[in-house]
């Protein structure tokens, strides 16, 4: 099995690229976060996930429903009641999540210095060139 990155990252059909776009994906990232803690309703989650419109929350539903990483249940009751909670196999991912908060986390300051850095270098580059 070839696992050389560039193979798979530059076919636009790639299942892996796909999958990755998908998971990858802020509202994704938030959505299993929260749904880790524990069984959510859309409203619960549309009012944690500061910025998301309904639209988008439920686009991003829908696909970690398709893909398996998320549960719907839709409960018989009047109003309707709709649940959701993360698969086994979403909880898995969070694993990974959790690993990739910490990364950021431990590397924050690091992060903000070299952007720091590099605005500071684009500015005076700019100047130099007379750019606005």
């Amino acid at each position: 099995m070839d696992d050389d990155v560039w193979q798979w990252d530059t076919r636009a059909d790639c299942e892996v690229r796909q999958i990755l776009d998908r998971i990858a994906d802020k509202w994704s990232l938030l959505v299993i976060a929260l749904l880790e803690r524990r069984t959510m309703r859309f409203t619960e989650l549309r009012r944690e996930i500061d910025g998301v419109s309904q639209r988008m929350l439920t686009v991003t539903l829908r696909h970690l429903e398709r893909d398996g990483l998320v549960e719907r249940t839709v409960h018989p009751v009047v109003p309707p009641r709709v649940d959701y909670a993360l698969t086994p196999l979403g909880a898995t991912l969070h694993e990974v999540i959790k690993s990739l908060v910490v990364w950021t986390e431990e590397h924050q300051n690091h992060i903000a210095v070299a952007r720091s850095a590099y605005d500071a270098r684009i500015a005076a580059e700019e100047r130099l060139l007379g750019a606005p």
